[in-house]
């Protein structure tokens, strides 16, 4: 007797799906990011943990643990994907990024533009609950 059929798959679909990311490059998946990129991220690295070092020799080894909590359920409150993006306003002002002034404050937030796509809520919901792969939507047209 036979067993029955079954159509081989990935759970949570699938991972590089042309009709609603487009095209893939061979080059994106090759090579990194840029090297002063790289280096910007490692260096921000290390100073995060130089001052968790210094404020877990100054204040006790709980602060930093207590922190790291704190940065960890601000990072999970976010609004369900739609028209109006999450700020993450308390993560920005838990990890002192609220002091920074990035390009998006003086020339414009690129999700402002004309090119932009909007977000579909339904797959955006089904990437978070995680029964579908991929970004809850492709950025620009």
């Amino acid at each position: 007797m036979e067993s029955p059929k079954k159509i081989a798959h990935e759970i949570g679909g699938v991972k590089r799906d042309a009709l609603r990311f487009g095209l893939s490059g061979v080059k994106s998946d090759i090579v990194g990011s840029h090297p002063l990129e790289s280096s910007y991220e490692s260096g921000k690295r290390s100073e995060e943990e130089m001052k968790r070092r210094i404020i877990g020799h100054t204040y006790g080894s709980a602060l930093p643990l207590k922190m790291d909590m704190d940065r960890q359920i601000l990072s999970r409150f976010q609004r369900p994907a739609g028209p109006i993006p999450s700020s993450m306003l308390g993560l920005e002002v838990c990890t002192g990024a609220i002091d920074n002034f990035g390009f998006e404050d003086y020339l414009n937030d690129p999700r402002d533009s004309e090119t932009f796509k909007p977000v579909d809520f339904h797959h955006g919901m089904e990437v978070r609950l995680g029964m579908s792969k991929g970004p809850v939507a492709p950025s620009f047209i």
